[in-house]
C-alpha cells in the first residue's frame, strides 16, 4: 500500500456508524462486515480506522466529481431525461476482479489505482449541481456505504437546496446504516452481482448479507433499482439468473432490474464481453418470473427496444431511450398515457 494514501487521514471526522466496545476496541457498523477495530486498526475498506477509540471516517474530499445523465447510474424510473451530479471516494469493501470502478473503488488495495482527490465541501457539490442543472446528487464510483458520514453531510445540503439523492451500492448493507440514511436518501441502486454464495464470498462479502439490504431498502421506502453485470460463464446461467429474477419478483415485481453487459477489466480479461443474446435470454427470464420492468444494459441500439420503458397493462410505449438519451418521454404525471396505469417510480 502506498504511503501516500495515509494522507488521506487528514480529510476524516469521528464516525457515527460505530458502537465502542471494551478496551477502546469498536464495531464499525456501515457495512456488512461489521469489522471490529482495535486501536488503529482499520477496516476491510481501508479507509476507517479507530484512532484512540475514535472511529474516523472519510470526510471533505472527493476522488471524482461528474455530471451525468441519470441514466447511467442506471436509474430509469428517476427523473428520466435529468442529470445528476454525481461524486465518489476512495476505497471498497468488496475487491471483485472485474470491477470497473476499480481506478477508485481499489485504490487502497492496488498499487495500480489512483490516488489522486481534491478537498472539497458539501456546499461546493451542491452549487455544482445546481449550476449545471441537475436534479439529484449521487454517492457513486466507490462504494457509498462506507464513506456514509461524508454522503448524509452532502445530501443534507442538498435537501436544504432542493435536490433529491441517491447511492449507486454493492449493497452490502445494515439495518444501522439504512436508517441512518433513511431521512436523507430518496434513491437506491443496488448491485446483485450473482445468486451463488461462493461467487460472493470470492468479492469479500455475504449473498445473505445482500439480499437482506435489497429488501430493507425497499421495506424503507427508497426508490430502487437492481443491476445485474452478466458475466460469460459466471453468472449467465438459466437457473441463476432465474433465482436472482424471482428472489427480486418476491421482493416487488415493480422493481426494474437492469441486466447489463460485461466488458473484460481490470482483473478478469479471460472471457468476452456478454452478447446480445444473452441480455434478452435474461430479460425473457425475468419476464417469465413477474417482473414487469426489465432493460438491456451497455449495448445501446444493439438491444432492440429492452432499453425503453413499456405500460405493464396494455404495453404502450412510455419512455423511449438508446444507452443514457432518452429520445421520447409520454408519461403523464406518472402515468400511462393511453390507458392512465400508474407507472412506479419518482417522475416529479
Amino acid at each position: 500500500m502506498k504511503q501516500s494514501n495515509y494522507n488521506l487521514d487528514r480529510l476524516t471526522r469521528p464516525g457515527d456508524l460505530v458502537v465502542s466496545l471494551d478496551d477502546d476496541s469498536l464495531l464499525c457498523t456501515a457495512c456488512g462486515h461489521r469489522c471490529k477495530l482495535r486501536d488503529g486498526q482499520r477496516g476491510i475498506c481501508k479507509v476507517r480506522f479507530n484512532s484512540g477509540g475514535v472511529l474516523q471516517v472519510p470526510f471533505n474530499y472527493a476522488a471524482g466529481i461528474q455530471n451525468d445523465p441519470i441514466e447511467k447510474k442506471p436509474f430509469f424510473h428517476a427523473y428520466p431525461g435529468s442529470m445528476a451530479m454525481s461524486f465518489g471516494m476512495l476505497g471498497c469493501d468488496f475487491h471483485c476482479s472485474y470491477c470497473q470502478n476499480w481506478f477508485t473503488s481499489q485504490s487502497l488495495r492496488d498499487e495500480s489505482a489512483t490516488t489522486s482527490y481534491k478537498e472539497v465541501y458539501p456546499e461546493e457539490i451542491c452549487r455544482l449541481a445546481l449550476e449545471n442543472g441537475a436534479k439529484t446528487v449521487v454517492s457513486t464510483y466507490n462504494e457509498p456505504l462506507i464513506t456514509s458520514e461524508w454522503a448524509v453531510a452532502v445530501f443534507r445540503e442538498a435537501k436544504q437546496q432542493g435536490l433529491a439523492t441517491a447511492y449507486v451500492s454493492n449493497g452490502n448493507g445494515t439495518p444501522e446504516v439504512l436508517e441512518y440514511l433513511r431521512p436523507w436518501l430518496d434513491f437506491y441502486k443496488v448491485d446483485l452481482k450473482s445468486f451463488n454464495p461462493k461467487n460472493y464470498r470470492r468479492l469479500g462479502g455475504q449473498l445473505e448479507d445482500v439480499l437482506e439490504t435489497i429488501q430493507r431498502v425497499y421495506d424503507i421506502g427508497f426508490w430502487l433499482e437492481i443491476v445485474t453485470l452478466l458475466i460469460p460463464d459466471y453468472n449467465d446461467s438459466d437457473e441463476e439468473l432465474a433465482e436472482m429474477a424471482g428472489f427480486i419478483s418476491e421482493v416487488s415485481k415493480d422493481i426494474p432490474w437492469h441486466v447489463t453487459a460485461f466488458h473484460p477489466d481490470y482483473k478478469m480479461q479471460d472471457r468476452g464481453r456478454t452478447p446480445v443474446k444473452a441480455l434478452l435470454k435474461a430479460r425473457d427470464i425475468g419476464q417469465k418470473a413477474g417482473l414487469k420492468f426489465i432493460y438491456s444494459g451497455n449495448l445501446p441500439g444493439r438491444v432492440g427496444d429492452t432499453e425503453s420503458t413499456f405500460c405493464p397493462k396494455c404495453n404502450e410505449l412510455l419512455i423511449k431511450r438508446q444507452g443514457f438519451t432518452v429520445l421520447s418521454n409520454r408519461m403523464k404525471a406518472g402515468h400511462c398515457p393511453k390507458c392512465e396505469a400508474s407507472i412506479p417510480g419518482q417522475w416529479a
